[in-house]
């Protein structure tokens, strides 16, 4: 009878709570057609208007009606939600939502693809923007339950592969619709990326300067078909210039791809929306002049588990520093005013979306903003600010509900209704049950202290002032409580809470089972305490690049006296003793013995020689993502200075050992390689900051082995050329057909601008200069022949190893030579090569220089100047200049660099000895009048190196220590390019 009664007790109740009341978690269906009246709640209408106390009105799932004082329609679905938060659901405005990942179909074991295989579409397969991902839309319950439960409603989603990738689609999560009731925009934005398809098997483009090259030349062949009159015959262009005026979202992977990707913007007057990388605080003020809006991911790094002493030594300052300084980000692109959305993307795992969301406000993003970021910021790029965003009138019924503040620990999302339909999250009509209750069983008598937190009740059971020992479960609105109320027994406390008043509970033992009066005698007092908030890390400085050696503050142009130094000037004056030397504004201003000058800096040079600048006049530093673009024969439409790395390293050590300027070369994978970047190694400074103004326009050309791949291996002997005299006629097709092209120009003969026939018609005009690099005279000479038969000169043979057997060649040709001093026998091509090849060249009139190819060797030119005076017997001054006039000559820069000499850059170095000597080191370093190396200050940094790594490692060992989930850092491959270095 008991069983009977406790039954049709809980039948009762369940029938109460499944009543129709809104909102409920039994799937009661909302009539498109009624009104429904949200009121009592505090209403986000938007990140800036917030209305306590107000009501929403909605119908059909668009809302009608917002306010303080809102009259009530008539025949509406009023509810109560007094106390509970309301937010518009969020946007993702960077997702592949409802798109599969594309499969990678890039197999290398097979011969590599130059061709598209694509018929009417653009030439290269990784240009598609005529893929509209809308065509792939499938709806992913799974996928949109994740982020409905994430507090999502909208997504802006495409199919990320490709270069140009086409149009994305703007969906709501909706549950309970079909796809075109979903979809608020088929044709949302343009996408981009430095990232080839993996659904392509194309060679080109193999590096990122190609990808660079690849956009540019899309654009300018869209702007030529787009002022056709005719119809377009090319799908792809097509598509680019009907979606036009779309929003452009362009992903980058670091700081500096932002600012590559803006030049392209500004190159087509475009302008880009960034989905950046997190690291923007790095670079903030260039950044801030950008004037464009991103789409941040908040995939906060983990720290590295550093308990071993091992792990401690391969962990980088950057990596730790990264870890420290990242969360600030958000915080610091705000102080910035620099608009931002926000986006899941990047995430390992999306459930740590409000988690790394906090720790960006711990550190000082504002709620507003985060909301804004969320909310209306991806409604405006989006151009749907009317429809979603905000909770205003006439927007959708995209709302959240939560029982407080969105943005702190602990609160619960209750509901996420998207377009008007209800989708439950946490059931906001579960009772809390907390507090303390009595009961008794026989006669003894028990108290039950339900504490814990509404979601996860836990109870503790006293009889008297004993503790008896029991475990406690919540499923729905069941309380079970199993206890032992001797040694002998265990028994078992239901309660069922639901929407009665009172708690109804049942007995439960192996002899019986009876209900029981649980009544509550004290409300819980302690409601869910927010958690106290974890201080975050002491954070480091930024320092310029942040990484070891960085500055923390941007070095200043100073005005130098130099005093009683050893100079040798490069110039008819040779080397002067007891010498001092001015600096004024970045120059050199006098040259002369006891000089003053009011406000200079004065620095000994006692004993020390001073010199001009090493100009290495071959290098391979401070390039990203590939030195070759190797996937055509020709790419004279690659530039180095597209991808500058104004973060290598290898630059603060070039200065280090002297070096001032550096011509960044392509590879010598093809017959006509990129066009060159001459920079000044200016550590700290950005990649536009670094290349030399105005620069003479340099082009890499090669011969040999590498060209004809015969290196390469066996799968690769399918691109032409494939012979030494295949490589000729490579150089007379191109020429040929850049002569006709520019021909055209020069006669207004209309003509598609082609930015690789461009480069090479400004090499026939001698406009642009060659560096070719080289071995076997064979080669040599047929250059010199193909040069003149087009009434041009080759400026520069690089390695020219066998140049000493064509020096009076070379000599009649005008040709300088850039070699090394003693590199012979590494390949078959080089099997003549002697270390007395400089001096021959030098001494039968050829311009010589020689240059490093090689980051290391890079950091020792001095020495390797020192050679020619060992084989050759050149003298120590002449052999000065194979590194720093001689170079400067062939850069024809000898106007700026190379001499100490009034009125010249002052990019000068202090050496501690002869600088030929193997004893010598540069102490100090100057550019344009700049300290960028101080040896002095290197110690002095190696010092703070160590220091501020154990300030975080020490961080992250308390991190673990709180329970933190850590990673295995990974010990990172140093990428040094030389001339045959491959990489997709």
């Amino acid at each position: 009878m008991k069983k009977i009664i406790f039954l049709t007790l809980f039948l009762f109740a369940s029938l109460l709570n499944a009543q129709e009341y809104f909102p409920t978690n039994h799937g009661v269906k909302n009539s498109d057609n009624s009104k429904i009246v949200i009121t009592g709640a505090t209403i986000y209408v938007s990140p800036q208007q917030v209305i306590k106390n107000g009501t929403l009105v909605f119908e059909k799932g668009k809302i009608i009606a917002v306010g303080k004082n809102v009259s009530i329609p008539k025949d509406s679905k009023i509810v109560d939600l007094k106390g509970k938060y309301i937010y518009p659901s969020f946007i993702d405005m960077y997702s592949d939502f409802g798109v599969k990942a594309p499969k990678n179909e890039h197999n290398h074991g097979r011969a590599p693809q130059y061709d598209s295989h694509k018929n009417g579409f653009y030439w290269n397969e990784h240009i598609k923007p005529e893929t509209n991902s809308v065509d792939f839309f499938f709806y992913n319950s799974k996928k949109a339950d994740e982020l409905i439960k994430l507090g999502f409603g909208t997504v802006n989603s495409h199919y990320k592969d490709g270069i140009a990738r086409g149009t994305s689609f703007v969906t709501t999560l909706n549950q309970d619709a079909k796809n075109n009731e979903r979809l608020l925009s088929d044709k949302a934005a343009q996408h981009f990326s430095f990232k080839r398809s993996v659904n392509s098997k194309q060679e080109y483009p193999s590096s990122q300067m190609g990808a660079i090259a690849l956009l540019r030349q899309m654009n300018h062949d869209a702007d030529w078909f787009g002022k056709q009159n005719e119809e377009v015959a090319d799908f792809s262009l097509k598509a680019f210039i009907e979606n036009k005026e779309l929003p452009k979202v362009f992903e980058v992977k670091n700081k500096l791809e932002i600012f590559r990707a803006n030049k392209i913007a500004n190159e087509f007057g475009e302008t880009y929306i960034i989905k950046g990388a997190g690291d923007e605080y790095e670079r903030i003020s260039e950044i801030k002049n950008l004037n464009t809006t991103f789409i941040i991911p908040i995939n906060f790094p983990k720290a590295y588990d550093v308990s071993d002493l091992k792990v401690q030594q391969i962990v980088n300052l950057e990596d730790l520093k990264t870890w420290n300084q990242a969360p600030n980000n958000l915080n610091v692109l705000e102080k910035n005013k620099i608009n931002f959305a926000l986006t899941t993307a990047d995430l390992k795992s999306k459930a740590d979306f409000h988690k790394n969301l906090r720790k960006a406000i711990s550190y000082g993003l504002s709620k507003e903003k985060a909301l804004a970021a969320l909310t209306t910021v991806p409604a405006q790029l989006l151009n749907l600010e009317n429809e979603i965003g905000t909770l205003k009138k006439g927007a959708l019924a995209n709302f959240l509900i939560t029982d407080g503040d969105i943005f702190e620990e602990g609160t619960i999302i209750y509901e996420n209704w998207i377009q008007g339909k209800q989708n439950v999250i946490k059931d906001i009509t579960k009772e809390d049950v907390r507090g303390t209750y009595a009961f008794q069983i026989g006669k003894k008598k028990y108290i039950a202290e339900i504490a814990g937190t509404k979601e996860k009740p836990s109870a503790k059971i006293m009889q008297g002032s004993k503790k008896v020992k029991a475990t406690t479960k919540m499923v729905n609105d069941w309380l079970y409580i199993n206890f032992k109320p001797n040694k002998k027994e265990e028994v078992a406390v239901k309660v069922y809470f639901g929407n009665a008043k009172e708690p109804m509970a049942n007995y439960v033992s192996k002899e019986e089972t009876f209900a029981l009066n649980f009544k509550k005698t004290k409300e819980h007092k302690n409601k869910d305490k927010k958690k106290k908030a974890k201080k975050n890390p002491e954070l480091v400085a930024v320092s310029y690049p942040n990484m070891a050696y960085g500055f923390e503050e941007q070095p200043e142009q100073n005005d130098f006296i130099i005093r009683n130094a050893t100079v040798w000037t490069n110039e008819k004056d040779g080397i002067l003793e007891n010498t001092d030397v001015y600096i004024k504004n970045g120059k050199i201003s006098k040259v002369g013995k006891n000089l003053k000058a009011s406000g200079a800096k004065i620095i000994d040079g006692t004993g020390k020689h001073l010199t001009t600048g090493i100009i290495d006049e071959h290098s391979h530093i401070a390039i990203s993502n590939g030195v070759n673009e190797s996937g055509h024969n020709s790419t004279a439409e690659v530039a180095i200075h597209s991808v500058v790395n104004s973060d290598d390293v290898n630059i603060y050590r070039n200065l280090a050992g002297g070096v001032t300027t550096a011509q960044l070369l392509h590879g010598s994978a093809n017959p006509i390689g990129g066009q060159s970047a001459i920079i000044k190694l200016k550590w700290g400074e950005t990649p536009d900051q670094m290349i030399v103004e105005n620069q003479p326009k340099f082009i890499k050309f090669a011969l040999g082995e590498n060209v004809k791949q015969t290196n390469w291996g066996e799968k690769y002997s399918v691109r032409f050329p494939q012979t030494r005299m295949g490589v000729e006629q490579v150089y007379i097709d191109y020429f040929q057909r850049a002569k006709e092209y520019d021909f055209k120009k020069k006669n207004n003969i209309p003509v598609r601008h082609d930015i690789e026939l461009e480069t090479l018609a400004e090499i026939i005009n001698s406009e642009r200069f060659i560096s070719c690099h080289s071995y076997v005279q064979s080669e040599i000479t047929m250059l010199m022949r193909v040069a003149e038969q087009f009434d041009f000169k080759i400026n520069t043979f690089t390695h020219i190893l066998e140049g000493y057997k064509v020096a009076d060649k070379m000599k009649e040709h005008g040709v300088g030579g850039s070699t090394f001093a003693d590199w012979w026998a590494y390949k078959y091509e080089v099997n003549d090569a002697i270390p007395y090849n400089g001096a021959l060249m030098h001494n039968e009139g050829v311009l010589v220089a020689f240059n490093s190819d090689d980051a290391e060797m890079s950091r020792r030119l001095n020495q390797e100047a020192a050679k020619a005076v060992k084989y050759g017997n050149v003298s120590q001054e002449d052999a000065w200049k194979f590194v720093t006039l001689n170079p400067a000559k062939l850069l024809h820069l000898d106007d700026k660099l190379g001499s100490i000499k009034a009125g010249k850059d002052a990019d000068i170095v202090l050496w501690s000895h002869n600088p030929l000597s193997t004893y010598a080191k540069a102490e100090k370093t100057f550019i344009e009048g700049v300290l960028y190396f101080d040896i002095e200050r290197d110690q002095e940094l190696r010092e703070e190196i160590q220091k501020e790594k154990k300030q975080i490692i020490q961080q992250m060992l308390d991190a673990k220590g709180k329970g933190e989930e850590t990673q295995k850092p990974v010990q990172k491959k140093k990428t040094l390019y030389h001339c045959n270095s491959e990489e997709h």
